[in-house]
């Protein structure tokens, strides 16, 4: 069979273009502003769910990507990594529908699996100096409804270490790591200088919202970023870590929705979390087991506790779900943040979000947010 010339990536943000906005704006009139802290597979969950709810949406976004079509451009162009930018974007576009904004997204299979928003980004850059007017341009060309700003706009790599001791050079070798990782720093030929607009952004936000998304590789790497967790602490808004329903990389395999938050922790959010958000299809009791189960599409045993033993074919087709258990969420709350337990997943997608159950769960965060400000 021949290869498709003009794909895309599957997108969870897809099944968000259904949720209607005039039913979902926030409550009051009031004007809210929030910033979504992570990278291009999670973050545009995060962002389309605020979109719908008339929430004023920026995104901070990192700049370790160094695999696929972006480590390409990277690499033999020398630019900044467009791919996760480019994901946000393509979240804030006003209409999905519209043929540039999908055209936008399109991933040429005969061309080094480039795709054309990568590809005008990096163009962009070149041509108009600077990655953020490549960013601002694009924008204006799919009428993005909020702005998407680089955590920095030096070149940085990432550098991860194993719960077993080893050392994995590169976000796309560390995001596939056989075994969960432990922590993650940024690398960089000189000192890392945060993007000023983007500390601003997190500044002036009312909500901050990490995820979801990969942990290590996509979240946690802006966090790194000197000023980030700086930015953080000065604002006055409330913090929010949703947590992702699975592990479909080896990164985070295995580790509980405790551990993550932990993780977040040890990487300079210790004090700064509000409210966690975690996936659990039945109410969490002291005598009930972690959860831990989708369905039989999910994949993987829950037993099992490492992926070095398969293959790299195997390993694509396994799915873990993220466990909890109400002594987890007690062990979270013992350190601050507030636990919000709620069903989210698409039950015809099991490693997805459900928009409705999300958006939800947001608008309960903001109901929260605005009674601790009274």
């Amino acid at each position: 069979m021949a290869t498709q010339p003009f794909s895309h990536d599957p997108s969870m943000t897809a099944a968000f273009a259904s949720l209607n906005p005039a039913q979902s704006a926030v409550a009051g009139g009031e004007h809210v502003r929030a910033v979504v802290i992570g990278g291009g597979t999670g973050a545009p969950v995060s962002i389309r769910t605020l979109l719908s709810m008339g929430v004023e949406t920026s995104a901070v976004v990192a700049m370790a990507d160094d695999g696929g079509s972006t480590g390409i451009l990277r690499e033999e162009a020398d630019v900044t990594p467009p791919g996760d930018v480019r994901k946000c974007i393509a979240a804030m576009a006003a209409d999905p529908g519209d043929p540039l904004t999908k055209a936008f997204k399109y991933r040429f299979s005969f061309a080094r699996n480039h795709t054309l928003g990568n590809l005008m980004l990096s163009a962009l850059e070149d041509a108009a100096g600077s990655f953020p007017q490549a960013i601002a341009i694009c924008e204006r060309l799919l009428q993005a409804r909020g702005h998407v700003y680089p955590s920095t706009l030096d070149r940085v790599s990432l550098a991860a270490r194993t719960c077993d001791g080893r050392i994995l050079e590169g976000q796309a070798v560390a995001c596939h790591s056989r075994t969960a990782l432990e922590c993650v720093r940024l690398r960089a030929e000189r000192g890392v200088v945060p993007y000023e607009p983007a500390l601003e952004a997190i500044r002036n936000a009312d909500l901050i919202v990490l995820g979801p998304g990969s942990l290590f590789t996509s979240i946690i790497p802006n966090l790194l970023v000197p000023g980030v967790v700086d930015a953080i602490r000065a604002s006055k808004g409330s913090t929010l870590f949703v947590c992702s329903l699975a592990d479909m990389q080896g990164e985070t395999w295995g580790l509980a929705a405790r551990e993550h938050v932990e993780a977040l922790m040890d990487h300079g959010m210790r004090g700064l979390l509000d409210y966690v958000l975690v996936h659990t299809p039945v109410p969490l009791r002291p005598d009930s087991p972690a959860t831990g189960l989708f369905s039989a599409l999910a994949g993987a045993e829950p037993e099992h506790a490492s992926t070095s033993d398969m293959g790299d074919l195997e390993l694509s087709r396994r799915v873990r779900p993220v466990r909890v258990s109400y002594q987890d969420v007690q062990a979270i709350q013992a350190r601050g943040p507030v636990v919000i337990a709620r069903n989210l997943v698409d039950p015809l997608r099991p490693t997805w979000h459900d928009p409705a159950a999300l958006r939800e769960a947001f608008s309960g965060v903001l109901r929260l947010c605005r009674s601790r400000r009274k």
